[in-house]
């Protein structure tokens, strides 16, 4: 899947100086998630239904 024309948004919680966080894009039907220091390492997509519950499960 071709992710070079993705809009990539970073987490609320980043603060100025970066950190450990994860940038995410909307794909059809997937969320591709990547880490923000290394924006040209490999990228995991996600199911939409999965990443869902996956998000469920951790704010339970």
């Amino acid at each position: 899947m071709d992710l070079t024309s993705v809009v990539w948004r970073k987490s609320s919680y980043t603060t100025a100086n970066g950190g450990d966080c994860v940038e995410l894009a909307s794909v059809p039907g997937t969320v591709a998630v990547r880490d923000s220091k290394d924006p040209d390492g490999p990228k995991l997509l996600v199911d939409r239904r999965a990443f869902a519950a996956l998000l469920s499960d951790i704010k339970r």
